[in-house]
C-alpha cells in the first residue's frame, strides 16, 4: 500500500478551492494561546537508511523469541505459525479485511468468516459462533452482558472465579462499572489451583445470573466444569467458560459437551504472532438458543434464486448496523484478518494436527516440571491437572530471573503484581517451540 503525500502544488490548488492562502488560516477559530501550546518541537527527518538503522538499533534492545527462550504464558503464546498463513492473509483480497457493510460484494471474506465460526463451533463443542471480537477479555466483558440480557431482573450476581485470568477480571470489572444493578463477586481458588467449588456453592442463589470461569484457568489448571455447570444449573445462573489457551480444547472436553451457555476466550494460539501482546483476536460462542442475544456479526449461508450458494451477515447487531440502544454490542469492528489467519492455521492443522501439538505441548510442559521439581528444588504450588502452564514457587525469585536474563532466558511470570499471596511464585509456559535442551538449559540455570 503506497503512501503519497501532498504535494506543495497540491497543497496551493486544494487552498485556492476553499479560499484560504494558508493551511494556518483552517485553525484561525483556534484561540493563539492554545494553538502556540500545541507546538511540536520536531527534529529535522531523517534518511530511510537513518531511519532504519535507528529502529533497529530500538528493536535490538528488546527480547524477542528468535534470541532468548521463553517461557511465557498468561494468555499470550509462542505457537509455530506455517509460512502458508501468512501467505494468504497477505493476499490484496484481505488487505482491507473490514466490516463488510455491503455484504452481496463480500463473498470472499464472508465465506472466510463463515468457515471461522464453524471451526470454532467444532473446536469449542457449541452451537453458534460469531465473526470474532477485538481479544479475549473484552469477549468476556460482552460475554457477561449477554447474559445480563438473557437472565431475568432479578438474576443480576455475577459470580467470577479468582483463579481467571486477572486482565480479564479487570476488563469485566471495567465494563460492569456503571451498571448499578449488577452484583460482582469473587470466588477464591483452593489448593488444587482450581475455583473453590464449595465457595461456589455456598454463593450461588437465586440471585445468581452467571458463574464464570477459566479453561484451562490463569494458572493453567483444568477446571471441574462438570461440577461447575451441575451447581450452577441448579441454581439457575448460566456457565461463561473463558479459554485463553484455545490449543488445549484440541486434547481436553470442549465446554460445549458440558453443557456450558457461553463460550469465550483469546485466539492468538491459532495462528497469530505474538505481537507483544497484540494484535489478536476474541472468539465467542454460544447455544443457539441465545443467538439472537450474541454480540458482534454472524455470517450464514444461504441460496440465491438461481439456487447458487452465497454467504450473507445472517446478524448484525453491533451499533453501526441498527440502532444504538437496540445493539446488543459497541464493539464497532472485528480482529477479521486475525480471524482469517487462525481459519488458515486450524485448516492446515486440522483436527489430528491440532491435537498432536496439543499433546506435545502438554508432554514437554508436564516433563519440564517434573525436572524444574527434582532437579532444580522447586516446588509445585497447585495440585489440579495442567496443560502447558504451571506454577512454581522457589527462593529470591529476583536472582532467580536476573540469573536466567543474564543467559537470556525468560523463565515465566511472577504472580505477585496479582496475588499477593503467591509472591513467591511465578507461571512457567512450555510449548512445542521449547526444544528438550531448551528446557534442560532452563533446569540447569534455575538449578544454579
Amino acid at each position: 500500500m503506497r503512501y503519497t503525500p501532498h504535494t506543495p502544488a497540491d497543497l496551493e490548488r486544494m487552498l485556492a478551492t476553499i479560499g484560504l492562502s494558508s493551511v494556518d488560516e483552517l485553525y484561525r477559530h483556534i484561540p493563539q494561546t492554545l494553538r502556540e501550546r500545541a507546538k511540536i518541537d520536531l527534529p529535522d527527518g531523517l534518511t530511510e537508511l537513518a531511519v532504519r538503522q535507528h529502529l533497529m538499533a530500538l528493536a535490538a534492545g528488546n527480547a524477542n523469541a528468535a534470541d532468548w527462550s521463553f517461557f511465557l504464558g498468561g494468555g499470550i503464546y509462542h505457537h509455530f505459525i506455517p509460512s502458508a498463513v501468512d501467505a494468504i492473509i497477505s493476499r490484496s483480497e484481505f488487505a482491507t479485511s473490514y466490516t463488510p457493510y455491503q455484504p452481496e460484494v463480500s463473498q470472499g471474506t464472508l465465506q472466510a468468516l463463515f468457515e471461522y465460526q464453524t471451526l470454532i463451533c467444532q473446536l469449542t463443542g457449541m452451537e453458534v459462533s460469531n465473526a470474532a471480537v477485538y481479544d479475549g477479555a473484552s469477549a468476556v466483558a460482552e460475554a457477561v452482558l449477554m447474559s445480563r440480557r438473557i437472565q431475568p431482573s432479578r438474576r443480576r450476581r455475577v459470580l467470577v472465579s479468582r483463579a481467571l485470568h486477572p486482565q480479564y477480571r479487570a476488563v469485566v470489572a471495567c465494563y460492569l462499572k456503571n451498571l448499578s444493578d449488577i452484583q460482582l463477586q469473587e470466588i477464591p481458588f483452593d489448593g488444587s489451583g482450581g475455583t473453590d467449588i464449595a465457595q461456589l456453592k455456598s454463593e450461588l442463589n437465586d440471585q445468581s445470573m452467571c458463574v464464570v470461569v477459566g479453561y484451562p484457568n490463569f494458572f493453567g489448571v483444568i477446571e471441574d466444569l462438570a461440577s461447575i455447570k451441575s451447581l450452577a444449573a441448579e441454581a439457575g445462573a448460566q456457565v461463561i467458560a473463558v479459554t485463553s489457551e484455545p490449543l488445549a480444547l484440541a486434547l481436553l472436553k470442549p465446554p460445549g459437551e458440558f453443557g456450558v451457555d457461553i463460550a469465550v476466550g483469546e485466539g492468538q494460539s491459532l495462528g497469530v504472532p505474538m505481537n507483544l501482546g497484540g494484535p489478536a483476536f476474541g472468539f465467542f460462542a454460544c447455544q443457539k438458543k441465545f443467538v439472537r442475544n450474541i454480540p458482534g456479526r454472524l455470517v450464514g449461508a444461504t441460496v440465491d434464486s438461481q439456487e447458487r450458494r452465497g454467504y450473507v451477515l445472517t446478524l448484525a447487531t453491533r451499533e453501526q448496523h441498527i440502532r444504538r440502544e437496540k445493539a446488543t454490542s459497541n464493539i464497532c469492528t472485528s480482529q477479521t484478518l486475525c480471524a482469517l489467519g487462525a481459519t488458515v492455521y486450524m485448516s492446515l492443522l486440522g483436527k489430528s494436527g491440532l491435537r498432536r501439538i496439543a499433546e506435545i505441548n502438554l508432554a514437554r510442559a508436564h516433563s519440564a516440571a517434573d525436572q524444574l521439581v527434582e532437579q532444580a528444588k522447586l516446588e509445585r504450588v497447585f495440585s489440579a491437572p495442567f496443560f502447558n502452564e504451571f506454577v512454581l514457587r522457589g527462593k529470591e525469585l529476583p536472582r532467580l530471573f536476573g540469573r536466567c536474563g543474564e543467559r537470556k532466558i525468560i523463565p515465566g511470570i511472577e504472580l505477585a503484581q496479582w496475588y499477593p499471596e503467591l509472591a513467591d511464585s511465578f507461571l512457567v509456559c512450555v510449548t512445542e517451540m521449547n526444544e528438550r535442551e531448551e528446557i534442560d538449559r532452563l533446569v540447569r540455570t534455575v538449578a544454579g
